[in-house]
């Protein structure tokens, strides 16, 4: 009798088991790719992720803001292709008194992220001589018209006319490709950089806009796998050390 009661839960238990090996070993599926304009500032001569958005980001005087349309996954980053240092584009553009002067890096991006076969503007750098206490989007706002989404950043200097962080459901060779370096042309000289009577202020955006782009379910999925995994190995370790005990009652 105690073999034919021991007989389902070994069963259960090999197919608990085969489950969780199942899991573990199913390959991620892909990220999914989002074309969208991504938030980036220099520091020590390299581009890094913005920690805060552009509203809630105080740039001092002398940093460098960046900003790069392109199609990118969780796996990918698209910054500027192009590093210029504040002297480079602030250098010709002199102080004033009261307010501040901030590098903006503005990449419109390749023609294999746009959509639609539509042609990016090319890149482009300036000066922008703002108020002391003006945020990055003051800055950017300086750059053109900005369209903004439900407090995403859409289009900068009228680029692109439509969408926002849409999803990319087939990302072609050339988009996958790897950055070419670019050359932008430092600006001659900013006498004063002041938004346009028609900007608008991007919303509230999250560092680097990093949140337009919804994660993608295969981490927490994997996560699953190994906990079930684990209360699987548990289960079979208790089995194994009450069949031991069990045993051992038997012999003695």
């Amino acid at each position: 009798m105690s073999l034919v009661r021991r007989a389902p839960f070994r069963v259960v238990l090999v197919a608990l088991v085969a489950a969780a090996l199942s899991a573990l070993t199913v390959a991620p599926a892909q990220a999914a790719a989002y074309r969208y304009w991504g938030f980036y500032q220099l520091a020590d001569g390299a581009w890094t992720f913005a920690q805060k958005g552009p509203d809630q980001t105080v740039p001092k005087d002398g940093s460098v803001d960046g900003w790069r349309f392109a199609v990118a996954d969780e796996a990918s980053t698209r910054y500027p292709r192009a590093v210029l240092t504040f002297d480079q584009v602030c250098g010709s553009t002199p102080a004033e008194a009261g307010k501040k002067r901030v590098g903006l890096v503005v990449d419109f991006g390749r023609p294999a992220d746009a959509a639609d076969g539509a042609t990016p503007p090319e890149p482009k750098a300036l000066c922008a001589v703002v108020a002391a206490d003006a945020t990055s989007a003051a800055v950017l706002a300086t750059a053109g018209d900005v369209r903004t989404e439900k407090g995403l950043v859409c289009g900068v200097a009228g680029y692109p006319t439509t969408d926002c962080g849409g999803a990319v459901k087939e990302v072609s060779p050339e988009a996958k490709a790897a950055d070419q370096p670019v050359t932008i042309a430092a600006p001659a000289s900013t006498p004063s950089a002041t938004p346009s009577a028609g900007a608008t202020t991007p919303a509230a955006a999250t560092a680097g806009d990093v949140t337009t782009t919804p994660a993608s379910g295969t981490s927490g999925g994997t996560v699953a796998a190994y906990v079930i995994a684990g209360l699987v190995l548990l289960a079979l370790i208790g089995y194994l050390l009450v069949r031991s005990r069990s045993r051992a009652r038997q012999d003695g």
